[in-house]
């Protein structure tokens, strides 16, 4: 057997967790085991096995082809400082109780250092519409090499200043900039610290109107954008009171910040109106009104219709100019010669006659 990837010593804070990785190769392919000495000088090495330490250590191996086995460790505590060992064999006798393996279990080790996690004191201050946020290690232990501000996995703000001390300032009022806000401290592990901007309920309706046709299902929704989360949703009608799924034609469908009403076979009578949606949350209530107009099922017929409409009346009169600009028929080419023959001869019998009564 031998080794293709090692673990390696890591730094961790206490209530942190960690991975170590091995990898091995071997014909056949050889079995994989964690061991585990502490620092106590008089500590021996233990083996480890899934589900040990109060189920904080998890083991997790595959043997395809080759061997791989992950260890992780959760809700890290200064007991967990110490060495962690990778053993790798493929000798038939290597777990028989009576026998020593021929071939000695081979070895790959990694240091995992706990360091008590230090106190991070967070606050917030909010003046002429800014809100400034503040984090102060105290007493920290590791050397500081930079910062960061972090809001929903976004870099806010960062520096790299060695102090214990770092604010982030932010510009409108705090309502619009609710949310989970992280102080990180670069380090060797690094620091977070956790600051939770929270305010009652900022809910918005998707479409302040909605449009729907007779006897189809109007779809009607709210969200909040704010932090914390909506705990308790509503929906009501104007002039009927709370709507909810024991009614049968309405169904509320809630999760987090998004709620949804839905409404069967609407009526033009009856569902016609504003509703409102209502949250709920630790820091109070807010609202958003929605309003609802139902058409008739023919209205949609009625655009077509125009449509209609006007290409005739277009046709109609297109046909009426083009008859009335249209000129007197014009004599044929062959009648057209034939008069001024007819003319030519008559003038000549006139001029015959008035000759003979000349003489």
């Amino acid at each position: 057997a031998g080794f293709i990837k090692s673990p390696l010593s890591q730094k961790r804070l206490t209530q942190d967790s960690v991975e170590l990785y091995c990898e091995a190769i071997g014909n056949p392919i050889p079995e994989i085991q964690w061991w585990f000495e502490g620092n106590d000088p008089n500590e021996t090495y233990a083996q480890l096995w899934d589900g040990a330490r109060q189920d904080r250590v998890k083991i997790n191996a595959t043997y395809n082809l080759h061997s791989t086995s992950t260890i992780s460790i959760a809700n890290l505590t200064g007991d967990d400082s110490g060495m962690y060992e990778c053993r790798a064999s493929n000798d038939p006798d290597r777990n028989h109780l009576s026998k020593s393996p021929k071939v000695k279990w081979i070895r790959s080790q990694a240091n995992v250092f706990v360091i008590e996690r230090p106190e991070i004191i967070t606050s917030f201050t909010k003046d002429s519409g800014k809100v400034t946020l503040s984090c102060n290690i105290s007493a920290p232990q590791l050397t500081i090499t930079g910062h960061k501000w972090i809001h929903k996995e976004k870099i806010l703000e960062e520096d790299s200043n060695s102090g214990a001390f770092t604010s982030y300032t932010i510009e409108g009022k705090m309502e619009e900039h609710s949310g989970i806000y992280e102080c990180v401290f670069e380090a060797n592990p690094q620091i977070k610290g956790e600051m939770n901007i929270s305010v009652s309920p900022q809910v918005t309706a998707y479409k302040k109107s909605e449009h729907g046709n007779e006897g189809d299902t109007g779809v009607l929704t709210c969200k909040n954008p704010s932090f914390p989360a909506v705990t308790t949703w509503s929906w009501h009608k104007s002039g009927h009171g709370r709507l909810d799924n024991a009614s049968g034609r309405y169904i509320v469908k809630s999760s987090g910040n998004k709620t949804e009403l839905r409404i069967l076979k609407l009526d033009i009578e009856q569902d016609t109106g504003d509703y409102f949606c209502n949250a709920t949350n630790s820091f109070g209530t807010g609202s958003a009104t929605v309003s609802l107009r139902v058409r008739s099922r023919l209205a949609a017929l009625w655009p077509f219709l125009g449509i209609v409409a006007e290409v005739l009346v277009l046709v109609t009169v297109i046909f009426i100019y083009e008859k009335r600009r249209k000129p007197d028929e014009v004599p044929d080419d062959d009648d057209g010669g034939s008069a001024p023959l007819k003319s030519n001869a008559t003038n000549h019998k006139d001029k015959n006659v008035r000759q003979r009564n000349a003489n």
